[in-house]
């Protein structure tokens, strides 16, 4: 599988029985795969979405935003308890190219993104559960 890498944009080849054994980049030396959100922004976003073979869940959010703070945990949690699906975060305030290529008009705001291509889209705080079972309803097998 070819997975980019989301700190420095490297594509990197990781055979699909290896997946679970924590790869590094191969520039950079940080995870590919870890479990944990990572930050996107305006040039690295479109980059990722279109070169991830794995489901993509973006939170748009800003730090001025109580509901977005409120959710940042669960968002964690989420990601952690799902390490096939990778779980980005887009500071709207620092990425406004990223937010109006997308249409976010609210935050927080989440959309699923699949073979770079959204697939279901939400706004508003939620739980890690409820989130959790939000992109297995609308994700592809792999999540």
């Amino acid at each position: 599988m070819l997975l980019p890498c989301p700190h420095c944009g490297t594509t990197n080849r990781v055979p699909d029985d290896r997946l679970d054994d924590a790869p590094v980049c191969g520039r950079c030396a940080r995870p590919v795969l870890a479990a944990e959100p990572f930050a996107l922004d305006d040039t690295s976003l479109p980059r990722y979405l279109e070169r991830s073979p794995l489901p993509v869940v973006v939170d748009f959010w800003a730090a001025w935003c109580g509901p977005c703070r409120a959710m940042a945990p669960a968002f964690a949690e989420a990601a952690a308890q799902s390490p096939r699906v990778r779980f980005a975060k887009v500071d709207t305030d620092a990425s406004p190219q990223a937010s109006a290529a997308h249409g976010i008009r609210s935050i927080p705001t989440l959309i699923l993104f699949q073979d770079g291509r959204e697939r279901a889209r939400r706004s508003g705080a939620t739980g890690a559960a409820d989130l959790l079972r939000w992109v297995r309803q609308h994700a592809a097998a792999t999540a």
